[in-house]
């Protein structure tokens, strides 16, 4: 133990992973940090397993697409997606950074230093919980039921000279919101925005209270966020005909006034209620 505190790599570790001192109310909910990180680590390792059998040849890799497909391209695109696990390990070192500093959050979205615990033994254990029932059923689909979230088009061989009929994407919300705007390369930018629009939220929630649990009106705007999530996400499995395309539009306009309007107002109207009852109740 003296070792692990004195020694300069281990004493970091240490900081980070054994005495960080924790909430002591925290939830689950906290424990798909844990979960995102062990699925990051399997990303990497498998990439890289697999990128020393992978040959990026036309001639052996991606056949029905030869002829749009060079080379440089596919090894342009293999980089690309080779690299990004290992941005998003960088991204993950300086979240680790933030929370070191600033201390994690809890339920109740009070900062406070009275009531914590060590993250080990006590946090450890408890992310072993959810990363032992992630992995049996990853495993009951990955053993026993290998097919059910695929598709049987998959089967077939393609036609390279003809687009097929119907393109089932994994990541149906984003999907949707592409296809939302007629214009493919605005609709790229969109499907982009989307993402990146989640880095504004520090800055546009102006609300002085952390959590939803004490704040109703932001708690019924957060499940209608949720279900226009879902609402995106079923009209990205649909075929782009009306009224989906329509529906996907409204969704997708619903999708970022969440995040620029919906978020600030409410947090200003939420701090306004609050200093009029403070100010109704001192006079």
């Amino acid at each position: 133990m003296r070792l692990l505190k004195s020694h300069p790599i281990l004493g970091l570790l240490n900081s980070y992973m054994v005495d960080s001192p924790q909430p002591a109310n925290i939830s689950y909910m906290w424990n798909f940090g844990s979960l995102l990180g062990m699925c990051l680590v399997i990303q990497i390792l498998t990439g890289a397993f697999l990128a020393m059998h992978y040959c990026p040849s036309v001639d052996m890799a991606f056949i029905s697409v030869e002829h749009i497909v060079s080379n440089a391209t596919l090894n342009r695109f293999f980089s690309l997606h080779y690299l990004l696990p290992f941005v998003l390990a960088a991204l993950v070192a300086m979240h680790f950074i933030a929370l070191h500093e600033h201390g994690s959050s809890n339920p109740l979205g009070i900062s406070g230093n009275v009531d914590r615990l060590s993250f080990h033994p006590f946090f450890t254990f408890k992310d072993l919980v959810t990363v032992f029932l992630f992995l049996l059923t990853l495993s009951i689909f990955v053993f026993y039921m290998p097919n059910v979230l695929g598709h049987s088009d998959n089967y077939i061989p393609a036609n390279p000279m003809s687009t097929p009929a119907s393109i089932v994407p994994e990541l149906l919300p984003y999907y949707a919101i592409l296809r939302s705007i007629p214009n493919k390369l605005l609709g790229v930018l969109a499907m982009f925005a989307s993402l990146l629009i989640l880095l504004i939220m520090p800055i546009v929630d102006t609300s002085r209270i952390r959590g939803n649990q004490f704040r109703p009106l932001m708690k019924f705007f957060f499940w209608v966020f949720v279900a226009n999530f879902f609402i995106l996400m079923w009209i990205g499995s649909q075929h782009p005909n009306s009224p989906f395309v329509e529906v996907g539009q409204v969704a997708t306009a619903l999708y970022f006034a969440w995040f620029v309007i919906i978020v600030p107002v409410v947090g200003i109207v939420e701090n306004t209620l609050m200093d009029l009852a403070l100010t109704s109740h001192d006079s």
